[in-house]
């Protein structure tokens, strides 16, 4: 067989320009349909939401020009809020802008022209993907909390002894978690007890009854409040001599943490306001003092240091005995009440709403779902609203970057949520009006 003579052409061969060009172009083009394939129905906006930005605008153009001529501070602040939804509009609509002048441009004659227009219809339509995004994350309100320190509340459920060690083990990790991300953190209540192990009396440890935990940073409501409800924990319980896998559970409740005298402005009126979720008509509540219970000697036996509010409307009881004062427990305990009930009033309303938006597909994450599962056997986080899962469940319990890759997953199907929900919304308004 003869070989052919070497060419640094039949190495190297040339291309014409204008080949080159036309293959360049019908590779974008592959990339631009596969593009609009996988997210072309995710970017779209609802029209409805879309009217709605619209109004906000006019209302955002108005009120600049009424402030142009006479400042008013209620004025001021109801520009600034309608300020992120106006600038997204306006990106939102130049985007849209730029494409249908590229789109013309494709037609032209011109051939130096279309293929300039081909070079920025990816670049483009990647724009108008954000500026979606941006839009319908504009629209979504900021929750009345999000601003607001909060408290944990962790609880046992089902599942024994083992259910409040895992109870212990959710209240180490968010103990972590914070620390990692620079949350001040204090202990408000901690109810433990003890019990014996398979292994008998070596085996004893403590488990926990209930826990709060105050997260005094402010907007660490906003950033923990995707940890509410129901977490379930499958694996081998320290209480279990035959090696068998148990599933046990445990509740946490997130609430805003609102200060003792009402002083702090957190975008509602004091707690001296009958309409405010924070406000606790005083006549509703009975108070009792007791002597304390559980460890601490002479304290617990001879002192009535424990308070025990109840509120009749409602229901909810807290007390509290973790300090030798007796009014220290009591703004405590008042503290924990306002707390739960700013929150009780707050789902309540979020239900109601709920119930007018039929047909969002939307689901709710309260106190009483399951939202994640914690298997030890498989090293397995499973969030369930999100659909996450993560096999790195050691560094998730000590509150690590795992942990932060599951909330962030939860917060974001939040927002999802809140944008269907704000569609169906604005469509039942629209369908109502036609």
């Amino acid at each position: 067989m003869r070989s052919k003579p070497f060419s640094p052409m039949s190495a190297s061969p040339w291309i014409c320009a204008r080949c080159l060009r036309s293959a360049t172009r019908i590779r974008r083009t592959f990339n631009v349909r596969r593009w609009q394939s996988t997210t072309a129905t995710s970017d779209k906006i609802s029209p409805a939401l879309l009217v709605r930005a619209q109004a906000i605008a006019k209302e955002h153009a108005n009120l600049t020009e009424k402030l142009a001529n006479d400042f008013d501070t209620r004025d001021a602040k109801r520009l600034g809020e309608l300020n992120s939804t106006a600038a997204a509009l306006r990106e939102y609509e130049q985007a849209h802008a730029s494409l249908r002048e590229l789109s013309s441009l494709l037609e032209s004659s011109d051939q130096e022209l279309r293929e300039l227009a081909e070079e920025d219809v990816e670049p483009t339509q990647a724009r108008i993907q954000l500026a979606s995004n941006g839009l319908k994350s504009s629209l979504v309100p900021v929750h009345p909390f999000a601003h607001l320190p909060c408290l944990l509340e962790i609880r046992p459920g089902a599942g024994g002894d083992e259910a409040g060690i895992f109870a212990g083990d959710l209240l180490r990790m968010y103990e972590g978690f914070c620390a990692r991300n620079g949350l001040r953190t204090s202990v408000l209540k901690l109810d433990t007890a003890d019990f014996t192990g398979a292994s008998g009396g070596a085996g004893s440890r403590l488990h926990v009854q209930e826990a709060v935990l105050e997260v005094e940073t402010p907007g660490s409501y906003g950033i923990l409040r995707c940890e509410a409800g129901v977490h379930r924990v499958q694996r081998v319980p320290a209480t279990e001599s035959k090696g068998r896998t148990h599933t046990s559970a445990a509740s946490v409740l997130v609430l805003p943490s609102l200060p003792t005298d009402g002083a702090q402005n957190m975008d509602e009126n004091s707690f001296n306001d009958p309409n405010s979720d924070y406000f606790v008509d005083t006549k509703d509540v009975r108070t009792d003092v007791m002597r304390a219970g559980g460890a601490g000697g002479q304290h617990v036996n001879k002192t009535e240091s424990a308070v025990r509010l109840t509120h009749a409307p409602t229901g909810i009881v807290v007390t509290i005995q973790e300090s030798r004062s007796q009014l220290r427990n009591r703004e405590t305990a008042w503290q924990l009440l306002r707390s739960r009930i700013a929150q009780l009033r707050r789902e309540e309303r979020e239900e109601e709403q709920a119930r007018l938006r039929r047909g969002a597909g939307a689901g709710k994450a309260g106190r009483e779902n399951k939202v994640r599962t914690y298997n030890y056997g498989q090293s397995r986080v499973s969030d369930h609203r999100s659909g996450l899962d993560v096999r790195n469940l050691g560094e998730v319990m000590d509150g690590g970057m795992a942990l932060d890759q599951v909330m962030q997953s939860v917060r974001a199907w939040m927002a999802e949520q809140e944008v269907l929900d704000l569609v169906a919304e604005e469509e039942g308004k629209t369908g109502g009006k036609g």
